[in-house]
């Protein structure tokens, strides 16, 4: 592996390639070169074979990469080949909406465990998950060996959850709040804040508009 940083759009990109050679093996095409990856994900084969380079030599020349073999090491780089134990803290909509989606145990993503500080909630079962106290956090996160904790409470609570999370040994964070968070340089977290995303959006509609306005006006 590349002894470089690897980029966090490199990361992003990785996932992609793992969802195409997943269905180019399903569809039982061996081969795919790095122009035709790239073509399949709108991308060049220069940036292809630029995020394939960080972790060593895939493919052969004039050949092209085996499918399945680059599918099985994107697997294993990615941890797709192993199980990983999330806990969600906040059982709002956003947090109940996140229990309950399916997708997550297909991606190896298993979600063993729900925490609130609201009493009518605790107790309650989404799935096979049990609502828990906020308080038994630091237990049900060891004895279940949690290793991500996905944050969806409000912002003004957000760091106490993720100093909760922390001092329980979680490793990774998935924060929903609207808040930047202040953690150990080991613990990674990652930020998606729902109304920020939308709100760029905001600015696409507005300038098509205007460009709209302005074609409108040359050719009247």
């Amino acid at each position: 592996m590349n002894s470089k940083k690897v980029p966090e759009g490199t990361i992003t990109r990785l996932f992609i390639y793992l969802r195409e050679l997943t269905e180019l093996a399903r569809l039982n095409i061996r081969t795919i070169s790095s122009a035709e990856l790239g073509e399949r994900t709108n991308l060049s084969d220069a940036q292809v074979r630029k995020d394939l380079g960080y972790f060593g030599q895939f493919g052969t020349s004039g050949s092209g990469y085996q499918t399945e073999e680059l599918k099985n090491a994107l697997e294993k780089i990615l941890g797709k080949d192993k199980t990983w134990n999330v806990a969600i803290v906040g059982v709002g909509h956003l947090g109940s909406a996140l229990l309950t989606y399916p997708g997550f145990k297909e991606r190896g993503l298993n979600i063993v465990a729900a925490f609130d500080a609201d009493a009518r909630k605790i107790g309650k079962q989404a799935k096979e998950v049990t609502v828990q106290s906020i308080d038994e956090l630091p237990g049900t996160i060891s004895d279940k060996k949690i290793v991500i904790g996905v944050i969806a409470v409000p912002a003004k609570q957000a760091q106490e959850v993720a100093d909760k999370l922390v001092k329980a040994k979680v490793e990774c964070i998935l924060n929903f709040a609207p808040t930047a968070l202040t953690v150990p340089e080991q613990v990674k977290v990652k930020d998606v804040d729902l109304s920020r995303e939308l709100e760029t959006l905001s600015y696409f509609l507005a300038n098509k508009e205007r460009t709209r306005q302005l074609i409108d006006q040359q050719t009247s």
